[in-house]
């Protein structure tokens, strides 16, 4: 059997390879896991971390997702919405702030004119966020569910002929049967498990840089479904992720079915984070502010497990505690110029800087579409990366809550 650290040196790996090192527990094995990562992301993809300033426009969904907190049928949750001035000042506010990026995230919708007032937001953002130090605007990041390719065609034209639009549509599990149990039957033709790779397919054909991602840590998973994850994330051939770890929603429908405690549960989301990146190499990885309800430096761990992608929440404080996708949500209180000030030099202690005005395009997308690739890396001046204790606390996979996940060492499904 081979050492960890041969393991940890190959740039291919076997199933059995990656449900080795995602099951990783010992402080000492996971160290090595994170200095693997972290270190191959300042070889691949520089020492720049780029921000995603997140809007989050409207908490309105027609779908009942069981986990999620601003399902359809949450009556308890008030609803809002944010006027096209309110959503587009807050792209404004992040450009002029150095951000190069924006997300915009909201509750699916299918309806004409949800599609609409979207498509005018692009253009509108695109045209404002224009300055000598953004000569093309701010990029954007729609989170927005599954759509037409007709919706995708409208969006990806409203912004021009840049290659400046991300879409993030999290797969969740490519576990069929957990997807299923995650979807009431009742909206299965809404979010179902075939429409949501067709989904994904569409993106690509109307030109987006494609993300996709799932939960870590749902109830029945095993560590071989999220291998079955990250070859699925391979043969789609994206070009980012978003993933997180798995938290119950009390405005959900799954709060007896449990959940891992924090500890494993933050060491085996930090492990999927480390994985993704030797196995997928050049692709953009957020470090989920859901990392950051798990352990206060939840999202500085996610970097130094390999991410390179960081989104701070930039919705009008007042209505941020409206959009709960699961308990505990950080930040909620915080105004956007707080958590500017206070993330730079998180991420100056994870031996990173942050890529101020810049789109922040994955390597991977470049390469994907023939254009110049530039690695903005400092590998010189970071002969060390972080130090002590940030692998986290030891994960205890038969250490959890009742009914929850079961992380087993199965026989790898090859397939999803």
């Amino acid at each position: 059997m081979k050492t960890l650290d041969e393991l940890l040196r190959q740039e291919r790996f076997s199933d059995a390879d990656i449900v080795r090192l995602l099951g990783l527990t010992d402080p000492e094995d996971c160290e090595r896991l994170r200095r693997a990562a972290y270190d191959l992301t300042t070889r691949l993809v520089g020492d720049l971390v780029h921000y995603r300033g997140i809007l989050e426009f409207s908490n309105r969904c027609t779908l009942n997702c069981r986990y999620c907190g601003i399902r359809r049928d949450n009556r308890e949750l008030e609803r809002y919405d944010l006027s096209l001035e309110q959503l587009v000042e807050g792209a404004v506010w992040a450009a002029e702030n150095n951000y190069g990026s924006v997300c915009l995230q909201a509750g699916e919708r299918r309806d004409e004119l949800f599609v609409a007032f979207v498509e005018e937001c692009i253009r509108e953002i695109r045209a404002r966020t224009r300055s000598e130090r953004l000569p093309d605007g701010a990029s954007i990041t729609l989170s927005l569910g599954e759509q037409p390719l007709e919706t995708y065609a409208r969006w990806r034209a409203a912004a021009g002929e840049a290659d400046c639009m991300r879409y993030l549509l999290r797969m969740e599990t490519t576990n069929p049967e957990i997807f299923a149990r995650l979807h009431p039957d009742g909206f299965a033709h809404e979010k179902a498990y075939a429409s949501r790779i067709q989904a994904l397919e569409d993106l690509r054909t109307a030109g987006f840089q494609v993300g996709t991602g799932g939960m870590i840590g749902l109830p029945g998973q095993t560590l071989a479904d999220l291998c079955a994850d990250i070859r699925f994330y391979q043969r789609m051939d994206v070009d980012m992720l978003g993933m997180g770890p798995y938290i119950l929603s009390r405005g959900g429908d799954m709060l007896d079915e449990g959940m891992l405690e924090q500890g494993p549960l933050l060491q085996l989301a930090l492990n999927m984070l480390a994985v993704c990146r030797l196995v997928l190499r050049d692709v953009n990885i957020a470090a989920a502010t859901a990392l950051q309800a798990l352990a206060e430096d939840g999202r500085e761990q996610g970097i130094a497990y390999g991410c390179n992608i960081i989104m701070p929440n930039i919705t009008p404080r007042p209505v941020r505690k409206r959009y709960q996708l699961y308990d505990n949500k950080p930040c909620i209180d915080e105004e956007p110029t707080d958590c500017r000030a206070c993330l730079e030099g998180r991420i100056h202690r994870m031996g990173r800087r942050v890529g101020w005005n810049q789109w922040g395009c994955s390597r991977h997308f470049r390469r994907r579409m023939n254009l110049p690739i530039s690695v903005d890396a400092a590998p010189a001046r970071h002969e060390q990366s972080p130090g002590a204790g940030l692998a986290g606390i030891p994960i205890q996979l038969g250490s959890v809550s009742d009914a929850s996940v079961s992380m087993r060492n199965d026989a790898v499904r090859r397939d999803p």
